[in-house]
């Protein structure tokens, strides 16, 4: 059989015929073998590792960051407090979920190629999917503040097995734990929003079933977006089914239909609504842009499936009923239901308890004061005011305590991202009243617009390291 013969009979197999009946599923993303790439650098110090080595540590730690949900300014940060403890340079480009770096080294010794000149060291580097672990940032945070005094005594390999334990660390909650703080979270919310009991009842049961689809979901690697999808569709489903039980069994008005929004609220992509305006702040420009795109096709997706499942059921969003409470006791209220908020969204972002209470305290702070200030103001000024306050509070905290800025900060105003807002805008588009559309999403977008300047400026006036330009 000639060469012909054997390509016409190879081409038919694979053009005509599966060779394998058995499906499985293939990683997207494959793994990189840390362990391999570190093989070699466990003889001597960090800062005598060869260049490449340096590099990969520098980037595992920026990739892991990442990985945690800090923007791109602290991701860059990162990487250089590694690069100068081992005597590297080094240019970043990062985005919602890639990382681009190139490393360069003035000193030969450091280089493997034979003629002793170094050229540079780039590594293109991508997560799987992108999410929130406070913990982990917390933990990375603590590691980088050691490294520059520990790096001429432990070896390369070392610190890698360090990255792995802080790596393999599972999160602190199951996915009941999840759909109970969310639940919570939104029962508090719906106060904060002027619904009443049954309102927040309902809602604690939406967002608590809505939740614990999405937790689950989400950690059998199904897709996120579909996720969010389903996860908000139950939400509502249960709160309207809450509601219509609480109308045939204890006799309660329809006019508590309204509450219905809040039960999805636990989606609101708080971090990168934040970190993408924080980003844009630092010229951190593509990975600013990709993170609020992302923040907004998520709310984008969520008010539509919102707006169809009770469209489906016949609910529509309406004005709570005033509760009538007086000023003493709505001020105490809100500082409870701002605390047991922003805890219960703290949690989320696996937040360790303590670290969670401490976000509770800054936004029950925080957020009470907007209250307190939205009578009197626009929108706009009062959520200003209400997260630069979270910022100075998180900045204070974080020189006695040492939790990262962004784990305490972001909880704390994720509990005023006006979601109602955008939904009724939603809403009002699908019925064609674009005039009471256009009011909803312009004052929402504000607000939207005001918390991470309120961040910035809070940072601007608390931390050198971000006012000064280079």
């Amino acid at each position: 059989m000639n060469n012909q013969d054997n390509y016409d009979e190879y081409y038919r197999k694979v053009t005509r015929t599966r060779l394998h009946s058995r499906h499985s599923h293939n990683e997207h993303h494959m793994a990189i073998p840390w362990d391999e790439l570190e093989a070699g650098s466990d003889s001597v110090p960090a800062v005598q590792a060869p260049f490449k080595k340096k590099a990969i540590l520098a980037s595992r730690v920026g990739l892991m960051q990442l990985s945690g949900g800090a923007g791109a300014w602290r991701v860059r940060d990162s990487i250089n407090i590694i690069c100068k403890a081992l005597g590297i340079t080094c240019t970043v480009d990062i985005g919602l979920i890639t990382l681009n770096c190139t490393f360069y080294s003035a000193d030969p010794a450091l280089c493997s190629s034979d003629d002793g000149v170094c050229d540079s060291f780039t590594q293109s580097l991508t997560l799987k999917t992108t999410g929130i672990n406070t913990d982990r940032l917390m933990m990375l945070s603590n590691f980088l503040h050691n490294f520059p005094y520990v790096a001429d005594k432990h070896s390369i390999v070392w610190f890698n097995q360090v990255l792995d334990s802080i790596q393999s660390e599972k999160a602190h909650y199951s996915c009941l734990d999840l759909g109970f703080a969310s639940g919570f979270a939104c029962f508090a919310f719906t106060f904060l929003l002027g619904g009443g009991l049954p309102e927040m009842i309902c809602a604690l049961l939406g967002a608590f079933v809505g939740n614990l689809i999405k937790t689950k979901m989400v950690r059998e690697r199904l897709s996120f977006f579909m996720s969010v999808m389903v996860s908000v569709a139950m939400a509502c489903a249960t709160y309207i089914a809450a509601m219509k039980f609480g109308e045939y069994a204890f006799h309660v008005k329809d006019v508590h239909e309204a509450g219905y929004i809040c039960a999805m609220l636990f989606i609101i992509p708080g971090f990168p609504l934040i970190t993408g305006g924080t980003d844009i702040a630092k010229v951190e420009m593509r990975s600013g842009l990709e993170r609020l795109s992302y923040a907004f096709m998520i709310i984008t997706i969520s008010t539509l499936i919102g707006w169809v499942t009770a469209d489906i059921l016949d609910f529509q969003p309406g004005d709570f009923i005033p509760l009538g409470l007086s000023v003493p006791v709505l001020l105490i209220l809100r500082l409870i239901m701002s605390f047991i908020g922003v805890y219960g969204f703290s949690l989320m972002y696996n937040s360790p308890k303590r670290m969670a209470a401490t976000a509770g305290i800054i936004g029950m702070i925080a957020n009470t004061t907007r209250l307190f200030l939205a009578p009197y103001t626009t929108g706009f000024f009062a959520a200003l005011v209400g997260a630069a306050i979270s910022g100075l509070l998180a900045a204070a905290v974080h020189r006695k305590a040492g939790y990262p800025r962004v784990s305490l900060s972001i909880p704390a105003i994720v509990i005023m991202v006006p979601g109602m807002y955008l939904y009724r805008g939603i809403f009002n588009i699908g019925i064609n009243n674009f005039a009471e559309a256009a009011k909803w999403l312009t004052n929402g977008m504000l607000i939207i617009l005001a918390l991470p300047l309120g961040i910035v400026i809070s940072r601007f006036i608390s931390d050198w390291n971000f006012r000064v330009c280079s």
